[in-house]
């Protein structure tokens, strides 16, 4: 393990935006629980779609875009707030 000091762009949290060392941009950092739960998501619109509940899946999908708009969201707002040119 190495120790490194980032920048914080916003409070914590579970999707706290960083700077890590040597990067030019801040990402998102998603707790590992967060994660898990995103990756249980994106399995149950693939088992939805297995099982060809189509309007299931898109219900989980849309879910899954909402979340990801915020986390994006976010991420922007952040940027925005340093004046860092979004690299998207």
């Amino acid at each position: 393990m190495e120790r490194v000091e980032a920048e914080l762009f916003t409070d914590g949290g579970n999707n706290a935006v960083v700077r890590l060392p040597g990067r030019r941009f801040p990402g998102v950092l998603i707790q590992g629980d967060s994660l898990s739960i995103l990756r249980a998501d994106v399995a149950e619109v693939v088992e939805a779609f297995d099982q060809g509940d189509v309007a299931g899946a898109r219900e989980t999908a849309g879910l899954l875009l909402d979340g990801l708009d915020a986390l994006l969201a976010r991420h922007t707002a952040a940027l925005e707030a340093h004046e860092i040119p979004r690299p998207y």
